[in-house]
């Protein structure tokens, strides 16, 4: 137990360090668990568009 308590205070203490980062892999994780467990059709047919759009976005710069 005194091992998942030390790689747990290493977890902390890496997302305290790594906030920006950190907050991008959860809103990633959340991402992907709502496209693949809740998502209706209409919510994937608005996220297409969102998502082309972004590439648009990200490809003119």
């Amino acid at each position: 137990m005194g091992e998942t308590n030390k790689q747990t205070e290493a977890n902390k203490r890496w997302a305290e360090k790594n906030k920006e980062h950190a907050k991008y892999l959860s809103d990633r994780s959340r991402s992907r668990s709502f496209i693949k467990k809740q998502a209706t059709f209409d919510d994937l047919a608005e996220l297409e568009g969102l998502i082309e759009q972004r590439k648009k976005d990200l490809s003119s710069r």
